[in-house]
């Protein structure tokens, strides 16, 4: 599975806005904005019934922009923000500017941030599938904090914003006590649980057989 990481380059000194378009068209308007820092990249997934951010978890700061780019699929980036589509209520911080990139099949959408604090995002179309994310500002702070996303991630969670800003970038799916690699840790690691399970239940069978008490038995008669 591909994973998408953060990256760092140069960025510009826009912010972006935006606005409803046609699937495959790039829904990005920029404004002339003092700040700019580093570019981080967020890539939005399609992945049989999986709709997903990744990173799940970003840390990013005051100036810093970041892009969402398609990697699979058909999918929009937005603020939960009162007044865009399925938000009923606002998750970022006061006098911060909230962000529409409507859908796109293709290309990428960018928005600078300004204000500190903690910001969740979801994608319209998978919004009820469990497409969500969070992204922390400089450091946590907000409306979201306390409260929570109103969809469920569509597998783990969606890490704490000081988890986020320990480890800067957490790949999707986030699972706490994990050690994290994307789905394959979560692969093996299910697959020894499973086995160790099977083994246990198939000694507990083998036994209630009978087969070794006749070995039991006759165990101290020489």
């Amino acid at each position: 599975m591909q994973r998408r990481t953060f990256l760092a380059g140069a960025a510009g000194t826009a912010v972006a806005v935006g606005t409803m378009g046609e699937a495959g068209a790039v829904t990005t308007l920029r404004q002339h904005q003092q700040g700019g820092g580093t570019t981080h990249t967020v890539g939005m997934y399609t992945e049989g019934s999986d709709y997903y951010f990744d990173p799940v978890g970003l840390y990013v700061e005051p100036g810093d922009t970041v892009e969402w780019t398609i990697e699979s699929g058909q999918h929009s980036t937005a603020s939960y923000s009162q007044g865009n589509p399925q938000a009923s209520n606002t998750l970022i911080p006061e006098g911060a500017k909230s962000w529409d990139s409507g859908v796109i099949s293709s290309g990428s959408f960018s928005y600078t941030f300004q204000t500190e604090g903690t910001y969740d995002y979801y994608c319209t179309p998978h919004k009820s599938l469990g497409m969500v994310a969070r992204i922390v500002c400089g450091s946590p702070g907000g409306p979201a904090e306390g409260t929570e996303i109103p969809d469920e991630v569509g597998s783990g969670i969606v890490p704490e914003s000081e988890t986020i800003m320990e480890d800067q970038s957490l790949e999707y799916p986030y699972v706490p006590g994990v050690s994290h690699g994307g789905p394959p840790a979560l692969f093996w690691g299910g697959t020894g649980v499973f086995a160790a399970t099977t083994l246990y239940l198939y000694s507990v069978y083998d036994r209630a057989t009978g087969r070794y008490d006749d070995n039991e038995a006759g165990e101290g008669e020489y």
